[in-house]
């Protein structure tokens, strides 16, 4: 017998949870089938474990440079076996508080393999009965949902076919469960993940070399921040190689180490290193969904979706890393949260993608929201800017960490703000005030009069506003 609901959810992660608990919120009886766990890639294999690892690293970093503040340490060394387990504790408690949400909200959630099925005695129409092979082996539930919500996620993206062995050659989920450091690392792609994984493993003694494929690392990002971070990255000793073409069928491994040729602006060279990591990008996971059974279409292994993340079965929707698009945990929340209210009320709400800030966890970190300058002048925009470095900034000072700069990019005409771009000390957090000035459209000369606390991180990103009309204090 089929259980009925309003809406099931496939995919227990950021998007999905969020899904359920909103709708929860309003009224619908929900259900969530969950493959494995609760809190999908973020919270088990990306954005919480990773940002452990880097947190570890930052504390090593400081601890051996603790002199320089006074503070003298005879005998410290990094213990990864106790970053494992600090890494689990830390996923565990935030997994219990997602479970007790689930019970909060009176959702129930079903631990297996959903499929979409045709046209059925249950249903008749197509992906209107979700059929669940359960976990525990039990028999399958059959879930009768008036509206569905795919939030399935995505996994890391194959090189040409070359296995991840987990040994010599891993994906960024099989880093996380690294058991000792190697000696030295390749990392193939210079995106947010291989950057990452760079600065992390450089920071725990690593020998790290990255192969860009592209002109430049975090090609995504505005080519003064990817210059001053490859600068930054450069001068700890991380080798940076852009413009790398890594030949597929050069790859080989042994017990000791992986090898490979990559073409340099034309030229053959050779590299080596303990382990490799591939880190090109992540595909949807879609398979196995009965989406044959429907009429969804899909693209380059993503959903299509409209506006308001509804496929082409009109009762299907979709939502996070498996549309593709931005594929960050705030993202999926914000697709949820419109997914649902439609499926609720009909109301049409979006996603302004360009306000979304985007954040990297390295050291320096890097922060941004908006257009980059080129993309700025691409649209025809006759743009100003200001900036202003962090050694400007007392507090800086007083961290000891003084590299980096803020980026705001206005339109000169009508002094609307463009874009805001970070490189320096925890600016994945004052991110968050050029995100509030993009929701209230607020003009370089409003930030500039906002009156921020001394000393603070926070005077960069006034004193930077102040800047684009040339009227800075400090510089």
């Amino acid at each position: 017998m089929a259980r009925e609901y309003d809406l099931v959810i496939i995919g227990g992660g950021t998007g999905g949870y969020v899904a359920a608990i909103r709708a929860a919120q309003l009224g619908l009886k929900t259900a969530v089938v969950e493959k494995e766990d609760l809190g999908g890639t973020c919270l088990h294999k990306g954005c919480i474990p990773t940002k452990t690892f880097l947190r570890s690293a930052e504390i090593y970093r400081n601890a051996k440079k603790a002199d320089l503040f006074g503070v003298e340490i005879s005998s410290f060394h990094f213990n990864l076996n106790q970053l494992q387990e600090r890494k689990r504790n830390v996923i565990n408690q935030l997994h219990q508080g997602i479970k007790g949400l689930m019970k909060k909200g009176k959702i129930d959630c079903y631990y297996g393999t959903a499929r979409l099925l045709g046209p059925s005695i249950f249903s008749p129409i197509a992906g209107g009965t979700v059929s669940v092979e359960m976990n525990d082996g039990s028999p399958n539930e059959m879930l009768l949902p008036k509206y569905i919500i795919l939030a399935t996620g995505a996994k890391p993206r194959p090189f040409h076919g070359i296995d991840f062995d987990g040994k010599r050659i891993l994906n960024s989920d099989q880093m996380l469960e690294l058991e000792q450091l190697p000696k030295s690392m390749l990392i193939i792609g210079g995106g947010v993940i291989g950057i990452e994984w760079a600065s992390c493993l450089n920071d725990f003694g690593v020998d790290v070399t990255v192969l860009e494929y592209g002109e430049r690392i975090l090609p995504q990002e505005d080519a003064s921040i990817s210059k001053e971070l490859e600068k930054q990255m450069k001068k700890r000793g991380i080798q940076i190689v852009t413009n790398a073409e890594v030949i597929p069928s050069s790859i080989e491994k042994n017990d000791h180490s992986v090898k490979l040729t990559a073409k340099v602006n034309g030229e053959e060279k050779q590299y080596e290193g303990e382990q490799m990591l591939i880190s090109i990008g992540r595909i949807g996971n879609i398979e196995n969904l009965g989406l044959e059974n429907t009429e969804i279409e899909t693209e380059s292994s993503f959903i299509k979706v409209n506006e308001v993340y509804q496929t082409k079965e009109k009762h299907i929707y979709a939502i996070g890393d498996c549309i593709g698009g931005m594929q960050l945990a705030h993202v999926a929340t914000s697709e949820a949260l419109i997914a649902v209210e439609h499926i609720a009320s009909g109301k049409k709400k979006t996603v302004n993608y360009r306000r979304i800030p985007r954040c990297i966890y390295s050291f320096p970190e890097v922060a941004s929201i908006g257009l980059t300058e080129e993309e700025a002048k691409k649209l025809g925009a006759d743009v100003k800017i200001g900036i202003f470095p962090f050694k400007g900034v007392g507090k800086a000072v007083v961290y000891g960490e003084t590299e980096g700069f803020v980026k705001i990019i206005a339109d000169q005409q009508t002094d609307d703000l463009l874009g805001v771009h970070m490189i320096g000390p925890d600016v994945t957090n004052l991110i968050s005030e050029a995100s509030l000035a993009f929701l209230l459209d607020a003009t370089p000369w409003e930030i500039g009069e906002v009156i921020h606390p001394h000393p603070s991180l926070s005077e960069v990103f006034y004193e930077a506003a102040l800047a684009v009309d040339g009227k800075a204090i400090h510089f």
